[in-house]
């Protein structure tokens, strides 16, 4: 597999929730989207197996998501206008691999590696998306995760970070890994 190519993409179905602070499922426009939230580290997994054309060049992990916005109905009984905010600041998003060795590992415990972070701007228009990615190195970041292998990436809003900026949701559509 070549640097660049596509391993996996995952959508909100695809989350397998934790059982505390985990993304919502919502609607946007009939777009399913995972809801994670301005004022609380919220998360989604997805679990999948590591394709066996993966070359072992490291994986990008690339978030396409969207700022919340809630309409908001200024004086309805007058006829008066729908006022829909823009979401502004910068989203951090958290990104971390647990490995599943076959006859090895526990699941009944989490063992995620080390999380690799990076932040995104909110979008400047109303439902467009962004694109944020956050690099993984072969090895230690990705818990040596090695071909055909099972495993899942959790991915986190860490909503108390101070590079956290924008309140309200923010919408992940997809989750794409591509091989670096």
């Amino acid at each position: 597999m070549a640097s660049g190519d596509t391993l996996v993409i995952f959508t909100p179905h695809s989350n397998e929730p934790p059982s505390t602070n985990f993304a919502t499922l919502d609607l946007r426009n009939s777009h399913l989207v995972l809801d994670f939230d301005g004022g609380t580290a919220e998360s989604a997994l997805f679990g999948c197996i590591l394709p066996r054309n993966y070359a072992g060049g490291g994986i990008t992990v690339t978030l396409l998501w969207m700022g919340g916005s809630a309409a908001l109905l200024r004086d309805a009984l007058a006829g008066g206008d729908v006022i829909t905010p823009l979401a502004t600041g910068n989203v951090k998003w958290n990104a971390a691999f647990e490995r599943h060795q076959v006859a090895t590992d526990d699941l009944d415990t989490d063992s995620f590696a080390t999380a690799q972070t990076a932040t995104g701007a909110a979008p400047g228009t109303d439902g467009s998306v962004q694109s944020t990615s956050i690099p993984f190195t072969n090895g230690a970041q990705i818990d040596s995760l090695a071909v055909g292998e099972s495993f899942r990436l959790k991915v986190t809003r860490d909503a108390a970070d101070a590079g956290d900026t924008m309140t309200g949701d923010a919408e992940l559509l997809r989750v794409e890994l591509r091989e670096s």
